[in-house]
């Protein structure tokens, strides 16, 4: 399978915890679909203290992974959105 672009596209939206509304991530997403999953290269400004878990409730909303051979962070439905 072919790796996804480094470069990543130019949009950034941001993804906040559905419990507290905390920003965790600036991040480059492609296409309109839902979030499912975020590529560590891909994220432009990280503001947690712990992978995968929101510094202000304490909830964990992703569980690290390979994709394609990647770092990812694979989203837990229901426990973030974005804007």
């Amino acid at each position: 399978m072919a790796k996804p672009n480094k470069k990543g596209p130019s949009k950034t939206v941001d993804i906040y915890c559905k419990g507290c509304n905390f920003l965790l991530f600036k991040y480059r997403k492609a296409g309109k679909g839902a979030l499912l999953k975020c590529f560590k290269e891909r994220i432009s400004k990280d503001f947690t203290d712990i992978p995968c878990t929101c510094p202000q409730c304490d909830k964990v909303f992703a569980r690290e992974c390979l994709i394609r051979g990647t770092p990812a962070f694979k989203m837990i439905g229901g426990k973030v959105w974005c804007k």
